[in-house]
C-alpha cells in the first residue's frame, strides 16, 4: 500500500491552499456577515480549474482523478464552507449528472460554460415535503397531445439555483408509474429564463451564508424531449448515483472543516495564557487537541481510500455513506472542541471559529442526513431482510 499523494495531487493541494489563503480568507468574514454570494470568487475558482476537474477536457474539464477533486474541496473547506459548498454543488450536483447521463448535444451545450466558473448549475431534488424521502416527490411533468412536457411543482434548498450567474437546473419530476405501480422519475435540464420557471434566493441562513440557496417554482413550464437527461424513467437511478458520489465531496468538506477548526484551536491554545502558561499545556485542553488530531487522521485516511475505490471503478455505496457520516461527525467534534478552547471569544463573530462552528452542522444534513447514512450502512451490512429494505 502506498499512501503518498503523487506529484500532480500535491501540486493541486498546494495551489488550492494558496488560492484559499490569498483570495478567500480575507473575504470570508464579510461575505458571511453580509450573506453575499460572490460571483467573482466563483469565476476565479473556475480560472484555477476547480470546476469540471474529473471530466473530459473536450468539455472544458481537467481530467483529474476523483481524489484530486476531493483534495481541492478539502482545501477550500479548510478556509470557508460557503465557497467549498459552491464548488461541491457545481461539480458533484451540477456538472457530474450532465457529464454522466447527458447526450453529446447536452454536454456540448452546457459543460464548457459551467467549467469556466462564469455560470453555475443547480440540482433540483429536495422539495418542501420530500427531503430524506425522495420518493415523496410531488413535482410532475406530463406529456401533452403536442408531445411537449408540462412541468409543475417546486423545489427547495437548491444550491447555486438563484444566483445571477445561474444557467439553469436539473429537475427530477414524476412522469408516470412503472409496470410494478411505483412512481416513474425523469430528470430534465431546465434553462434559466424559461417561462413559468422562477428561482428565489433563500436568506437568513444560520450557515453557508455566502453560498447561493434557492427555492424554485414551476408553473406549466413547457419542455421538449431534448431536455430529458438520459432516458425517460431513469431519473431515480441518476439521482442516487449522483448523491452517492456527492457524499464524498461533503465528506471532504467535513475533513477540511475539521482541519481548519483544529488549526484555529491549536493556534489559540498555544497563544492564550492563563495561570501563567499557555492553555495548551493543561491536560484537559491538550487531550482535546489530541482527540482532534486523531479523528482527523482517521477521517482523512478513510475518505481517501473510498476515493480510491471510486477511481478504481469498484463499488463504494456503503463506504461513501460511512465516509460522509464519519467525516461530518469528526468535523462536529473538532469545531466543538475548538470553540471550547476559545472560551467566550469563540462566540464572537470576529473569531473564525464561530463561523466554522455554524457551518459544520449542515454537513450532518446535506446530501442525506446522518440518520439516512446510518440507514444505508445498516442496509448494506444486512440488517434488514429484503422485504423490509424499502
Amino acid at each position: 500500500m502506498d499512501f503518498d499523494l503523487n506529484q500532480e495531487q500535491e501540486l493541486i493541494r498546494q495551489s488550492v491552499r494558496e488560492f484559499a489563503e490569498k483570495e478567500i480568507r480575507p473575504r470570508a468574514h464579510d461575505l458571511d456577515r453580509e450573506a453575499v454570494f460572490s460571483a467573482e470568487l466563483t469565476r476565479k475558482m473556475g480560472e484555477l480549474g476547480l470546476f469540471g476537474m474529473a471530466i473530459d477536457s473536450k468539455y472544458g474539464g481537467q481530467e483529474t482523478d476523483y481524489l484530486s477533486y476531493i483534495l481541492a474541496v478539502e482545501e477550500l473547506a479548510r478556509i470557508d464552507g460557503s465557497q467549498a459548498a459552491t464548488m461541491c454543488a457545481q461539480n458533484s450536483l451540477g456538472i457530474s449528472p450532465i457529464h454522466a447521463f447527458g447526450s453529446e448535444e447536452q454536454k456540448q451545450r452546457y459543460l464548457p460554460k459551467l467549467c469556466t466558473g462564469e455560470h453555475v448549475w443547480g440540482f433540483g431534488l429536495t422539495e418542501p415535503d420530500a427531503g430524506s424521502d425522495a420518493g415523496g416527490t410531488k413535482t410532475t411533468a406530463q406529456r401533452g397531445d403536442d408531445g411537449k412536457w408540462r412541468l409543475n411543482g417546486s423545489k427547495i434548498f437548491i444550491t447555486n439555483g438563484s444566483a445571477e450567474c445561474s444557467l439553469g437546473v436539473t429537475v427530477q419530476a414524476v412522469t408516470g408509474t412503472t409496470d410494478n405501480g411505483k412512481k416513474e422519475y425523469t430528470c430534465f435540464l431546465l434553462d434559466r429564463g424559461t417561462p413559468g420557471y422562477t428561482a428565489e434566493p433563500m436568506k437568513d441562513k444560520l450557515l453557508w451564508r455566502a453560498s447561493d440557496t434557492a427555492e424554485m417554482f414551476f408553473e406549466d413550464v413547457v419542455l421538449s424531449d431534448d431536455q430529458v437527461l438520459g432516458q425517460q424513467g431513469d431519473g431515480f437511478r441518476q439521482m442516487l448515483s449522483t448523491l452517492t458520489a456527492g457524499r464524498l465531496s461533503i465528506a471532504a468538506m467535513g475533513v477540511g472543516c475539521a482541519q481548519g477548526a483544529y488549526e484555529l484551536g491549536l493556534d489559540y491554545a498555544t497563544k492564550r495564557h492563563q495561570f501563567g502558561k499557555p492553555i495548551s499545556t493543561f491536560q484537559v485542553n491538550a487531550f482535546k487537541l489530541a482527540d482532534m488530531a486523531t479523528g482527523l487522521e482517521h477521517a482523512r485516511l478513510f475518505l481517501y481510500r473510498v476515493c480510491w475505490l471510486k477511481d478504481q471503478g469498484r463499488p463504494y455505496l456503503k463506504e461513501a455513506a460511512m465516509a460522509k457520516l464519519h467525516c461530518a461527525e469528526v468535523a462536529g467534534l473538532c469545531t466543538t472542541h475548538a470553540l471550547q478552547l476559545h472560551g467566550g471569544y469563540g462566540f464572537m463573530g470576529d473569531y473564525e471559529i464561530e463561523r466554522f462552528f455554524r457551518d459544520q452542522k449542515l454537513l450532518e444534513v446535506g446530501e442525506g442526513t446522518s440518520e439516512i447514512q446510518r440507514w444505508v450502512i445498516a442496509r448494506e451490512i444486512g440488517c434488514y431482510p429484503d422485504k423490509h429494505r424499502g
